[in-house]
């Protein structure tokens, strides 16, 4: 299982495996998503290339603490307002790591992972529909007789 470094995360990776130190965290709260309500809590990680936004949904919000070294295992990144961030739910495992594995709070970079800039086209409510149904083309031969 390899592991990244914060410094080289980019955006949409899925499988993401870190150990960092947690520099801040904010206390649970629940927000509105188009599935429902969900619980989060927020948390700024980092290693020795740089530091992190983490967002911890469901049972994980609320579980690391400031100072803490923790292993993620499978989070994912996503973009918000041109910086990548991580996120762990229910399908990733945080332990407890080796202090000595990651440098002090004030040994960890200030710079975040950016995301290019990639212009959002707008559809203005227009479908495309070429793909049609199934995503990608068929083709058919006739058979001759």
């Amino acid at each position: 299982m390899s592991e990244e470094k914060v410094g080289n995360l980019k955006p949409n990776q899925e499988n993401v495996n870190v150990t960092v130190r947690v520099l801040e965290t904010s206390e649970p709260r629940t927000i509105q998503t188009k599935n429902g309500p969900r619980t989060i809590s927020e948390a700024v990680v980092g290693d020795e290339t740089g530091r992190v936004k983490l967002t911890l949904w469901g049972n994980l919000a609320g579980k690391v603490k400031d100072g803490m070294v923790v292993k993620i295992e499978n989070a994912w990144t996503s973009v918000y307002k041109g910086k990548v961030q991580l996120n762990a739910g229910n399908r990733s495992k945080i332990n407890e790591a080796n202090d000595g594995e990651v440098p002090p709070a004030d040994q960890i970079p200030t710079n975040e992972p950016e995301a290019p800039y990639v212009p959002q086209r707008r559809s203005y409510g227009r479908r495309n529909y070429s793909k049609g149904f199934g995503g990608r083309r068929r083709e058919f031969e006739e058979e001759e007789e």
